[in-house]
């Protein structure tokens, strides 16, 4: 054998040495790739607040966006489109980025501010106040009240209790809403109460003055627990045939 044919035999031995290399490596490659699998998700579009709605507002198309949601995540009173809800009223704040719930809304004809925040159960009543009976001008939708009655009899003297606690303060004078911490001084004011609550309310409001005592909004009324009277005690004097039971003093 020639020294040609050696180096001919030796330059085929790296060629192939390396062609199987090459194969082997990219074998190898594709063994360690893990197969992914794409799993397959159903969005449909749902209605978006583009912008912070405040209850009373009659919504229009500038008031909405859409987002595509998982199905999943949908609940089937989720609005989908804004034909739903154009010409509608906001019952209650709706947040930018929430989606827009049909129970968050008021149906047209049931008014465009106050009677849309009336929660069913409830009635808006409204007494007249003074700078005084109105806290001061401190008083501003949605704050929490207790309603307290002051009777005046003869010889100066007075009565007051309360007959109303925790209520919901609706309006003031015709404003249902507001983002103004100011002081106002008004002339009525709209309280949120049940029917039971707004016979009270007016029964003792002919009776005497009404005075609006302003609460912490985070105060929890403690239950009223009734206290049960325990009976004297007694004891058992036998005279004869006969038996009375005498009652022990302290």
């Amino acid at each position: 054998m020639s020294r040609s044919q050696i180096l001919m035999l030796l330059l085929l031995s790296v060629v192939f040495g390396l062609g199987a290399v090459y194969v082997a490596k990219r074998w190898m490659d594709t063994q360690a790739q893990p197969t992914v699998e794409l799993e397959q998700v159903e969005r449909h579009p749902v209605l978006i607040a583009a912008n912070e709605l405040e209850p009373g507002t009659v919504l229009e198309e500038k008031h909405f966006t859409t987002k595509q949601m998982e199905v999943d995540w949908i609940k089937e009173e989720t609005l989908k489109s804004a034909d739903q809800a154009i010409g509608k009223i906001v019952a209650t704040t709706i947040y930018a980025g929430e989606m827009v719930n049909p129970n968050r809304l008021a149906l047209p004809g049931e008014g465009a501010t106050l009677a849309a925040l009336i929660p069913e159960n409830k009635r808006a009543v409204t007494i007249r106040v003074n700078d005084v009976i109105g806290v001061a001008g401190f008083l501003l939708p949605g704050n929490k009240v207790d309603v307290l009655n002051t009777i005046s009899s003869r010889g100066n003297y007075a009565n007051t209790r309360t007959i109303l606690k925790n209520i919901k303060v609706l309006a003031v004078d015709q404003t249902a809403k507001t983002n103004d911490n100011k002081p106002v001084i008004v002339r009525a004011v709209t309280l949120e109460v049940t029917p039971k609550e707004a016979e009270k309310l007016l029964t003792e409001n002919s009776k005497g003055d009404i005075q609006l005592a302003l609460r912490n909004p985070h105060e929890v009324d403690q239950p009223v627990v009734a206290k049960r009277r325990a009976p004297a005690p007694s004891v058992t004097v036998i005279k004869g045939t006969q038996a009375s039971k005498v009652r022990v003093s302290n």
